[in-house]
This record gives structure tokens, C-alpha cells and sequence, in this order.
């Protein structure tokens, strides 16, 4: 209990210093509900019914419909909730930090998590394990590039025999560089998620992971504003889920009407708690929260 109320102290102060960096850039700080209607659908990810609405799973949705009205860059830091994720890196209920730039794209987003690091790392420090994170301008990969240095599969056929995902935690992410910003970009087109493909190579979506202290910390991308693209990704995933065995979940109908209006834009998601692991020296992630789910 001594490790984890010391690392409430450096846990406040990080999410100090992620305000301070976003209020000093001129970022709107945005509050959402956290009871929806309706998630973005994903494959594997399950989110928590309460009455007739559900749990957010990310703000995504709310703040997306913010910049569909018109403004430009918000960010906000939510309580999060996902069934069955529960490890020594995941909590069914965390927090995320999510932001949003209007007229931009990945590559901006790319730039903010540079500072943004630097900014944490001179407030907070940089240790992780027996490691100083040299925290800079984070070194970036393209995904293909990674397969080929360090999977025995090439990306596309990985894709293809639907061992992607397997072939990224068991071999790639142990071989990223531990001690230094790593940026995983440009995934493949089916795993584009809600963004959007590149303009001279459709085969790959501007879509990046960033890592830290080999720990995934953030994904993001430019975003996807073509409403009938969008629904027919939903409704692809749906299928997903049902062939494996999970419930179709319902789509975001408002905000599928308002993504038209959506200017070019790229957003991201990063995790508050992996981060405070990261710089506390903690070896699971209920060493950096209040209460873990079997306190309660």
C-alpha cells in the first residue's frame, strides 16, 4: 500500500502536466457523457450494458460529433470501461486520455506525442524498470517495415490466415526498442479501424501505435469522414463479431449523420494509467489506481 499511495502523488502530477501541455496549446478541455447509446463496434471489444444504454468504451464518439460542429482541438481525460479486460496491464474501468485536431492529420498527431512526452518526462521523469526512457522524437516504423525485421511472416499474409494480431505481441512488440518513443505506423487496410487510407497507397490506413518502455501507450490516426465508408465498416465488424460468437452490437446512428460534416482530422487515444506505470516503475497497473475491481 506505501508503493501505491506514493504513486497517487506522481499519478496526480502526470495528469497535471497532461493538462498544462494541452491548455498551453490552446486545446479546449471537453466533458462527454459517459452513458451512450452506442459504441464504436469493435471486434474484440466488449462494453458494459447499464439499463438501456451502455458504458463508453472511449469518448470517441461524443467528441467526434464535437468537431463535426465545428470545433477545432479538444481533448479530454475519461473513466473508460471494457468487459473482460482484466491482467497485469488492464483494468475493466481506467482512464484515457483522448484529443482531437481539426485540420490535421496522423503525422500531427505524431508530433503532439513527442512533446507530450518530453513535457510528462521533465515534470514527472522518465524511469521505467532498470531503464532511462530517452524520451525525444520517438523512432517510427512502419508496420511492414517490423514484419519484415522481426515476424517470419510477411504483413499481408499475417492478415490473410488472420494471424496479424498474434504475430504483433508475440513477435514484433518484444522486439521494439525498450529505452526510447516508438511509433508502429501505417496498418494495414482491414485493420483501419475508424481511419483513414492513405491517399497514394490504399493497401495501408494512417493509423499508428505509440510505445514506450516496450508498453503499446496510444493509438491514433487520421480520421475517416465518409459516413457510408464508416457504416459499412460497422456493419463488417458486426459480422466479425457474430462469426465469433459475440452479439452485433448497435450502431452510432447520430453520429453516422453528422460525420459528413466532420473536417479532415485525425485523433488518439492513450492510456493514463500504462502511462503512470510507466514513469512510477510499477510492475502492475494496480500499483498506480485507487482500488482495484476485487477491493471493491
Amino acid at each position: 500500500m506505501i508503493i501505491r499511495d506514493k504513486n497517487l502523488y506522481l499519478r496526480a502530477s502526470i495528469i497535471n502536466s497532461i493538462r498544462e501541455f494541452f491548455n498551453s496549446r490552446d486545446f479546449l478541455e471537453v466533458e462527454t457523457p459517459l452513458r451512450i447509446p452506442a459504441n464504436a463496434p469493435e471486434e474484440y471489444i466488449d462494453p458494459f450494458a447499464t439499463e438501456n444504454l451502455y458504458l463508453q468504451t472511449s469518448p470517441e464518439i461524443c467528441m467526434k460529433r464535437l468537431l463535426c460542429r465545428g470545433h477545432k482541438n479538444i481533448y479530454q481525460i475519461s473513466r473508460c470501461w471494457r468487459k473482460g479486460e482484466r491482467g497485469r496491464r488492464h483494468l475493466p474501468e481506467f482512464t484515457m486520455l483522448e484529443w482531437y485536431r481539426a485540420d490535421s492529420d496522423y503525422l500531427d498527431l505524431m508530433n503532439d506525442c513527442d512533446e507530450l512526452l518530453a513535457h510528462v518526462a521533465t515534470k514527472c521523469g522518465t524511469h521505467t524498470g532498470e531503464q532511462i526512457i530517452q524520451v525525444g522524437k520517438a523512432e517510427r516504423i512502419t508496420v511492414q517495415e517490423a514484419f519484415q525485421r522481426y515476424s517470419k511472416k510477411e504483413m499481408f499474409e499475417s492478415v490473410q490466415d488472420h494471424s496479424f494480431d498474434e504475430c504483433i505481441v508475440t513477435e514484433i512488440e518484444p522486439a521494439l526498442p525498450h529505452n526510447r518513443p516508438v511509433i508502429l505506423m501505417d496498418y494495414p487496410a482491414p485493420m483501419a479501424s475508424l481511419a483513414r487510407l492513405k491517399t497514394i497507397d490504399n493497401s495501408v490506413a494512417e493509423r499508428f501505435e505509440l510505445y514506450l518502455g516496450g508498453l503499446e501507450l496510444a493509438n491514433g490516426f487520421s480520421e475517416l469522414n465518409d459516413p457510408a465508408e464508416q457504416k459499412m465498416r460497422f456493419t463488417e465488424t458486426n459480422l466479425h463479431r457474430k462469426a465469433g460468437g459475440l452479439s452485433p452490437l448497435p450502431l452510432p446512428e447520430p453520429f453516422l449523420k453528422e460525420l459528413a460534416s466532420m473536417p479532415v482530422s485525425a485523433g488518439i487515444a492513450l492510456g493514463v494509467d500504462r502511462l503512470v506505470m510507466l514513469l512510477s516503475n510499477a510492475e502492475k497497473i494496480d500499483d498506480v489506481v485507487t482500488f482495484t475491481p476485487e477491493e471493491l
